[in-house]
């Protein structure tokens, strides 16, 4: 016998065209359904139409695995109480299972297919909260994981440095409110279209893209901000948050830094890397006030927080 036939009807042997075994994408995909095939007398081809015996054809119109939709969501109204955060401008909702969230500056709006909850205001008018899901966003992860100071609160400015698609950058415009301002540099063409599409609806996002290394190419477009907050998983990250500091931090403003340890030396124990880039962050006149791993929702991961140029202080 052949071997196995991988073309349309492929040649004799067990990937051959009506009959054959385990065809791969053989045109009627014998035996147990080939990949992508229109059918298949077995169980039912990889996204196939799920044939004749579609059984379980994974993703196919029938059988087991046809979608139920996802877990239904977290419904508001009367049982969902929402209760402020001791950071400003985020919120849990007290339910069933409480959740973290951030009041929707758009309402109707998903950004990244997160749960909304309505809860009825005091002058009957709706108000919309989103879940912050903190597997998705190192800042929702800190904020759980009992981080002392965000140094965000509603009207504030932000400089936002790895943006990605705006998933996280979404809540931060939340948590800001319309009051402030999230300057958000991305530096991926790919994920900067996403950015642009979040903030088309979000008026006090500003979405740069461009690379975090060469903050003097944006210079015209950022203001002194409070906060820096960045999330660029590069090696030479402590230098990146000083370039763009030096540029747009206010003196005593804050900086809160999310450090993936692996980008930075994969071979060095987590700790040590964390250390290391604290140190680098000192000789910069960064003075970080606290540290906290994002276990469980990330692996070595920490976020440093802290404040920049302080003050000195006068002596009483």
């Amino acid at each position: 016998m052949g071997r196995p036939g991988f073309g349309d009807r492929g040649g004799g042997g067990r990937g051959g065209g009506r009959g054959g075994g385990r065809g791969f994408g053989g045109d009627r995909g014998g035996g147990r359904g080939g990949f992508g095939s229109p059918g298949g007398r077995g169980r039912g081809g990889f996204g196939s139409p799920g044939g004749r015996g579609g059984g379980r054809g994974f993703g196919g119109r029938g059988g087991r695995g046809g979608g139920r939709g996802g877990p239904g969501g977290m419904k508001g109204g009367k049982n969902v109480i929402i209760e402020p955060h001791r950071h400003p401008g985020v919120f849990i909702a007290r339910g069933k299972e409480d959740a973290l969230v951030t009041r929707n500056m758009v309402p109707g709006e998903s950004i990244y297919g997160e749960k909304r909850i309505s809860v009825d205001g005091d002058d009957g008018t709706k108000i919309e909260y989103r879940v912050w899901n903190p597997f998705r966003s190192k800042l929702a992860a800190a904020i759980l994981g009992g981080v002392d100071q965000i140094h965000m609160p509603p009207g504030s400015k932000v400089l936002y440095l790895g943006a990605a698609s705006g998933t996280t950058v979404s809540h931060v415009s939340d948590v800001v409110g319309p009051e402030g301002l999230v300057y958000a540099v991305e530096f991926s063409h790919r994920s900067g279209r996403d950015l642009l599409n979040v903030a088309k609806k979000r008026t006090n996002i500003i979405p740069i893209i461009e690379d975090a290394r060469h903050p003097h190419k944006y210079r015209m477009l950022v203001g002194m901000v409070d906060c820096v907050f960045a999330d660029v998983a590069q090696p030479d990250q402590a230098r990146i948050v000083a370039l763009n500091s030096q540029y747009f931090l206010k003196n005593g403003g804050h900086f809160v830094i999310s450090i993936k340890a692996n980008c930075i030396d994969s071979t060095a124990e987590p700790e040590a890397v964390f250390a290391g880039e604290v140190k680098k962050l000192q000789s910069e006149k960064f003075k970080p006030q606290e540290q906290l791993t994002l276990e469980p929702y990330e692996r070595d991961h920490a976020v440093v927080v802290g404040v920049y140029r302080p003050p000195p202080k006068t002596k009483a």
